[in-house]
């Protein structure tokens, strides 16, 4: 017996979710239906797949290796579509991205109406969360395509360059941390313990760390936040300073805020880019939307 797609459907949520009743609830089909569906792929395959237990689902080391197989199986039926909806028409059809939190709040609103109005036939779907992450759903063929900060290394992708983002200097209203009477601000004067950045594995740390040369270890916080909106609540507690992308400054400044944007003496920055699995056929459609990204950019 053959393997179907929904088994092997099936077999992919299990390992993502561990869990029969999750699982089969991400499925839209009963437990039990889902059970059957699974024992019947071993079936097929004449191989245990998973090891069950009361409490838990361990994927068996066979179970690991068909897995991996049935990813790529999944991801080369849906570029099949996928080819066969651009030919008919570019950019119509299901299209999902993956953007990171830094780039998403900021980024995104101005792009997804432009997007509708210029491909109407285009779905797409959205899905947020650290760099690495989203690089590998791309490379597993759960993305078409991602919106990162670079530099980030990257295998197996094609990446278009898109445009530059200046980091500004966040501070609360009256900071304690820098001179406000100082027209220039100069990084290497910032205090001990001053400078309030995001935990480790969010590459704006990193970008933020190596475009604004900190290399005294002593200024850095020993406190680091989850994600930007803490951070920022951190800043604006004159807990201390930060470092935030120009392309945040309308959604940070003007009316009632109490954060405070302060340019650099220096041009301190990330690029950010546009990228997709090396060798894809959508290839000139996904420069289309760089181009877009591009203009409202410049915009």
């Amino acid at each position: 017996m053959t393997p179907t797609i929904k088994q092997l459907k099936y077999l992919i949520a299990l390992d993502e979710h561990l869990h029969f009743g999750k699982a089969s609830a991400a499925c839209f089909i009963s437990q039990s239906a889902f059970s059957i569906a699974i024992k019947e792929l071993e079936t097929a395959l004449n191989v245990q797949l998973v090891d069950r237990t009361n409490k838990s689902v361990v994927i068996t080391e066979a179970g690991r290796a068909v897995i991996t197989q049935a990813r790529h199986c999944i991801r080369d039926l849906d570029l099949l579509v996928s080819i066969a909806s651009s030919e008919q028409e570019p950019l119509s059809g299901k299209l999902t991205l993956g953007v990171i939190p830094t780039i998403a709040p900021f980024l995104l609103p101005p792009l997804i109406p432009e997007v509708v109005r210029q491909f109407p036939k285009l779905q797409l779907f959205l899905r947020e969360d650290k760099t690495a992450v989203i690089h590998e759903q791309l490379l597993d063929g759960k993305l078409d395509l991602i919106l990162v900060a670079l530099p980030f290394q990257m295998r197996g992708v094609t990446v278009m360059p898109l445009f530059e983002d200046p980091f500004l200097l966040a501070c609360s209203r009256n900071s304690r941390w820098i001179d406000g009477k100082s027209t220039r601000l100069e990084l290497a004067a910032l205090p001990d313990e001053s400078v309030l950045l995001l935990e480790d594995g969010h590459c704006l740390r990193d970008h933020a760390l190596a475009a604004c040369h900190l290399r005294n270890a002593d200024q850095i916080n020993r406190f680091a936040a989850t994600s930007l909106q803490t951070l920022l609540q951190m800043v604006v507690a004159d807990l201390g300073i930060t470092f935030v992308p120009a392309m945040a400054r309308d959604s940070l400044t003007g009316g009632s805020s109490e954060l405070e944007l302060h340019p650099l003496s220096e041009q301190n920055c990330r690029e950010i880019g546009l990228a997709w699995r090396k060798g894809s056929s959508r290839g000139d459609e996904f420069s289309k939307i760089g181009a877009l990204i591009q203009q409202l950019h410049q915009q």
